[in-house]
């Protein structure tokens, strides 16, 4: 950018805080606590809850991340654009500047109309020098504001990159530990066979969430709290936002009772309460699937998972892994992108949430708070 480097000389006035630099510089102190929480997840008593929490606080150091260098990174171009196109007044300001002088006042001007003449300078010196010093304080405070964005941008890309790198690991290692847990209660066997066969005479979600009893065998009776107490109150299971309602028809003419969450790739899901896997696993055009009985008589289901974790008759803990979303991990350039990661695969993934209450499906947006609160 020209005159950079004469308009660093000018008046020294302190930059004041930036928004966007300081959702920047939070998210990575953030992302520095998470990647403590993943270190302190290897020897935690209840790793599976360690690494759950520390893949959250990535998702939420990372989302923060974007958002603070997006805007950083527009900020700093509309900077960049008003200054070049203030160029001229630019050359202006540093002409005057520089013919005044840094010790210039009104008493340095001789006028050759004698003291009347002086005098009548002096009082318009007097009111074009402040005006001068406040165009160059203002024109200094956005070519630092500028300059320290950009800093902050680039600095900021080994915090990312180690951040998405930790978060990686987080999933990895959360992937093995669910599959090594051995401590969590078994509230039924299934059968396999009655499972497969559930499967090829269903031909709706309606019709294997009715058969789902039959794949059980030897039934514990097992007491969890009851979810139908926080109906409204529950957190929903991943974060993300809103893409379709329940009863909303989708661009293929579809209408389902359930909810549409649009997610970031890879996003943990997690089970909002203390429930029941009753199954895991394809559904016909639903995808990779997890249904969970929270209590006797309701379902929550989540579809369009990639990786699902757990048993079918494990009972999960509030808060636990229930799978992954699908997606590419991400990359370094793709947060740092003002435009959002490579043109909106920003929330890319998208979870089917249904609820269903005996028979009758009912809209997942009464049971569940519209932000995603979690034990995070």
């Amino acid at each position: 950018m020209r005159h950079l480097a004469l308009l660093f000389c000018l008046i020294g006035v302190p930059l004041s805080a930036q928004t966007p630099a300081d959702a920047a510089r939070n998210a990575m102190v953030q992302l520095e606590d998470a990647t403590a929480q993943l270190d302190a997840a290897e020897s935690a008593r209840d790793r599976v809850r360690a690494l759950t929490e520390a893949v959250h606080a990535f998702e939420t150091g990372l989302a923060a991340m974007r958002d603070g260098l997006r805007a950083a990174s527009i900020r700093e171009t509309e900077l960049r654009r008003d200054l070049d196109a203030r160029d001229t007044e630019v050359r202006r300001l540093l002409a005057a500047l520089s013919a005044i002088g840094p010790g210039a006042g009104p008493q340095n001007f001789v006028h050759p109309d004698g003291p009347i003449g002086t005098a009548r300078a002096g009082l318009l010196m007097a009111s074009i020098t402040p005006a001068l010093t406040a165009a160059a304080s203002d024109l200094r405070a956005d070519v630092e504001e500028a300059t320290a964005l950009r800093q902050l941008q680039q600095d900021a890309a080994n915090t990312l990159q180690n951040g998405l790198a930790d978060i990686q690991a987080a999933r990895t290692a959360l992937s093995q530990a669910m599959a090594d847990r051995t401590d969590l209660p078994r509230k039924f066997t299934e059968d396999p066979v009655k499972t497969a066969l559930l499967i090829a005479a269903s031909e709706t979600l309606d019709g294997f969430a009715a058969g789902l009893s039959q794949i059980s065998e030897d039934e514990a009776d097992l007491d969890l709290p009851a979810a139908s107490n926080r109906k409204g109150r529950l957190p929903l299971p991943v974060t993300g936002e809103i893409l379709r309602r329940a009863g909303e028809t989708d661009a293929a003419g579809v209408t389902r009772p359930g909810v549409l969450i649009a997610t970031r790739p890879r996003a943990l899901v997690t089970t909002p309460a203390a429930a029941t896997i009753r199954y895991r696993g394809p559904l016909l055009d639903y995808g990779l699937v997890s249904i969970l009985e929270p209590e006797p008589d309701i379902l929550f289901v989540f579809a369009g998972l990639e990786t699902v974790f757990g048993e079918t008759g494990q009972v999960l803990p509030e808060g636990s892994p229930v799978g992954l979303m699908g997606g590419p991990a991400g990359e370094t350039n793709d947060i740092q992108s003002p435009s959002g990661e490579r043109a909106g695969e920003a929330l890319s993934e998208t979870l089917y949430i249904e609820v269903r209450l005996g028979d009758t499906p009912e809209d997942p947006l009464g049971w569940f708070t519209q932000d995603k609160g979690r034990t995070e």
